[in-house]
């Protein structure tokens, strides 16, 4: 692990120690959903604290905070969704009940990841597909350690190293943006979170995020913050 941090500081790829915040609109299922089965296999029941997300494995327990009245609630995820632009989890009805937006429809959260669980009914998160690399590539070394602040774009996750340096190297000569990569461990598997920019709002943020969304459909915005 030291050495791949080493390798990916040395092509300029700053690396972070923090947690990752996704932020978005929150939304929860229809009673009509009551007893069918999620894409986990288990059967949807509204009294239940879980939740659909796009890419977090089975098993995944996330906080997530309803942002105008600052209440939280634990869920865990198992269920794939939802499929609506601009929303980024889908809820059981209590779990919207604990954070106060049944009557709204919709709330505007934050979603941290608190326990990655043990992966038994997991599937792996979404990683971007293969990139094509040469035979023989060799990249320049350039040193930088940064403490990231803002917000920034999520373009994908990987597993593959050799994945990661190309589309590193790609996006910054192509955006002229700061890249940053992060460190995740979800059920005992290191992903490295390819981050682009570093902007002051979150409203930059979303602007550059609409200039991606042909290429990268499934990006998001990520707001770094300091692990305590």
């Amino acid at each position: 692990m030291k050495r791949l941090c080493l390798l990916l500081l040395s092509m300029g790829v700053p690396l972070i120690t923090q947690a990752q915040i996704q932020t978005g609109k929150a939304s929860f299922y229809a009673d009509k959903f009551e007893g069918r089965p999620t894409a986990s296999g288990e059967k949807y029941k509204h009294n239940k604290l879980t939740a659909a997300h796009k890419s977090l494995p089975f098993g995944t327990k996330v906080k997530v905070t309803n942002i105008a009245n600052n209440q939280k609630v634990e869920v865990v995820v198992n269920d794939r969704g939802p499929y609506v632009e601009g929303r980024i989890i889908d809820l059981s009805k209590s779990a919207a009940e604990q954070l106060g937006f049944v009557n709204q429809g919709l709330a505007e959260v934050h979603v941290e990841i608190i326990d990655p669980g043990q992966g038994k009914t997991s599937d792996p998160i979404q990683v971007i597909g293969q990139v094509s690399v040469e035979e023989k590539e060799f990249y320049g070394f350039q040193i930088e350690r940064l403490i990231p602040a803002g917000f920034g774009v999520q373009i994908g996750t990987y597993q593959e190293l050799v994945n990661l340096m190309r589309l590193a190297d790609n996006l910054k000569n192509s955006y002229q943006k700061k890249v940053t990569v992060q460190v995740k461990v979800v059920n005992g598997i290191k992903y490295y979170g390819l981050i682009l920019g570093q902007f002051p709002t979150r409203a930059k943020a979303e602007m550059f995020r609409e200039e991606l969304r042909k290429k990268f459909p499934d990006a998001f915005i990520v707001e770094y913050k300091k692990l305590s």
